[in-house]
């Protein structure tokens, strides 16, 4: 693997770029006509514009992509995360093209993409999953039929999607039909697909997500384990590792878990099983993340492992070795910093110190632009234990300025106070039930 084209933008390809330096890799960066004085495009060393500002137009070309491999000469693509990090069909384009793909198989993409075969392929290799609907379907008389079955409430899902996307959680028959349309369209905007799929209800679960890394020779190492829960709208906020909230013998339970999981597939690259954790002793399987995860710092900071790195020597057939840890931290939280409107950054300081690592692709002068994820910033906080962290994490986003757009640095400041947060008494829907929500965001000042 002597080039590398990075089929994204923003804080991600300018990760994958660094990890490619430290390997002695050429990139090719990838931009839109928004993206032309992006961080990522001055640090590549080759950078291609590939369309206009629309991600259908640019970053979900696949046409567009392979084509700018093709004519820089670039031997691989890493898709990063989002656009087309888990489209299988650009995927095997790739392999067609005589690229290698950064990420697992074309076909472990699929299967692992749609819910419900997903799910059927854990039941075979006697992974705990949560109840649910036997198949997909795509109206609401099979829809209701199957909730009938497995009992209210139950959560309605989108077969192809993620990230909170087609969701809903139905408490009796009667809200059926009005919540099956408003999901099913949400579904088809969002991944141009009308297959759904249902699961149980669990009332007050922790999400706790398990890091995978696996070779081409069957090796498979669980490097450590997230705790996702503090989530709005379905939507991660704040992340955490390792999940302090597991007893030894569960975590250990969960991580021989994700490793009989990943190896049933014959898995290979970085990836991510996702399980909702009942009570101290019960979890179950939800989905599996066949890419790098947008919270990896924080593993990667409590393992010693630079995941991105891995995932490169994996798709260059290299080995994983005998497994080692040579942690940075005991414990690290991530924030993600969100842009809520667009525009030109004016002012810009960000954290530092002991203890403190930013993602980011910003700088004062640069144009947010209004077409593309909300992210602009992940601000990762590690050290001795939780609280310590904690405490270091509000230093941090309290010395941190972003004037000239509106962030969620407030809100994450009032949520990181919040006793019920700073004790664990919080599951999946606890922020979305606050009574009293933390304040609206605010534009930094200087």
């Amino acid at each position: 693997m002597k080039k590398v084209l990075i089929a994204n933008r923003g804080e991600i390809a300018v990760r994958i770029i660094r990890a490619c330096r430290e390997l002695g890799i050429a990139t090719v960066a990838v931009y839109s006509t928004a993206d032309r004085r992006a961080l990522h495009v001055q640090l590549a060393d080759q950078a291609v514009c590939i369309g206009p500002a629309a991600a259908a137009a640019s970053y979900l070309n696949q046409t567009a992509l392979l084509t700018a491999a093709k004519l820089t000469g670039a031997d691989a693509i890493h898709p990063g995360y989002g656009f087309l990090s888990e489209n299988a069909d650009f995927a095997r384009k790739c392999q067609q093209a005589g690229l290698t793909f950064v990420g697992p198989s074309a076909d472990v993409i699929d299967l692992m993409g749609e819910k419900a075969a997903a799910r059927e392929t854990m039941i075979k290799a006697e992974v705990p999953v949560i109840p649910g609907s036997q198949a997909e379907f795509t109206t609401a008389a099979a829809g209701l039929q199957a909730a009938q079955k497995i009992g209210f409430p139950v959560m309605l899902k989108a077969s192809a999607g993620g990230g909170g996307k087609g969701m809903r959680v139905i408490d009796q028959a009667a809200q059926f039909k009005h919540e099956f349309a408003l999901a099913q369209n949400e579904a088809l905007n969002a991944f141009g697909s009308k297959q759904m799929y249902l699961e149980k209800y669990l009332a007050h679960p922790r999400h706790i997500e398990v890091q995978i890394l696996a070779d081409q020779a069957g090796n498979v190492w669980a490097v450590g384990e997230r705790d996702c829960t503090i989530q709005q709208h379905h939507q991660k906020v704040i992340e955490e590792a390792p999940a302090v909230c597991l007893s030894t013998t569960t975590r250990e339970k969960l991580l021989a878990t994700a490793v009989t999981a990943a190896k049933s597939l014959h898995y290979t690259s970085a990836g991510t099983m996702e399980f909702l954790v009942a009570d101290a002793e019960h979890f179950y399987f939800m989905e599996m993340n066949t890419r790098i995860q947008v919270e990896h710092p924080i593993t990667e900071l409590t393992s010693g492992i630079d995941l991105v790195k891995w995932q490169l020597k994996i798709a260059a057939g290299e080995k994983l070795p005998a497994k080692e840890s040579l942690p940075t931290a005991k414990f690290a939280l991530e924030c993600r910093i969100n842009a809520q409107t667009a525009g030109v950054i004016k002012g810009l300081h960000l954290p530092g110190g002991l203890g403190i690592r930013v993602d980011t692709a910003i700088y004062q002068g640069y144009l947010v632009p209004p077409n593309y994820d909300s992210m602009i910033a992940k601000i990762i906080a590690y050290g001795i234990d939780r609280n310590t962290v904690i405490q270091r994490m509000i230093m941090a986003l309290d010395e941190t300025v972003i004037s000239g757009v509106r962030t969620n640095i407030d809100f994450l400041l009032q949520l990181l106070a919040e006793p019920d947060y700073r004790q664990l008494r919080t599951d999946i829907n606890w922020l979305d039930n606050l009574a009293t929500p933390p304040a609206t965001e605010k534009e930094g000042k200087i």
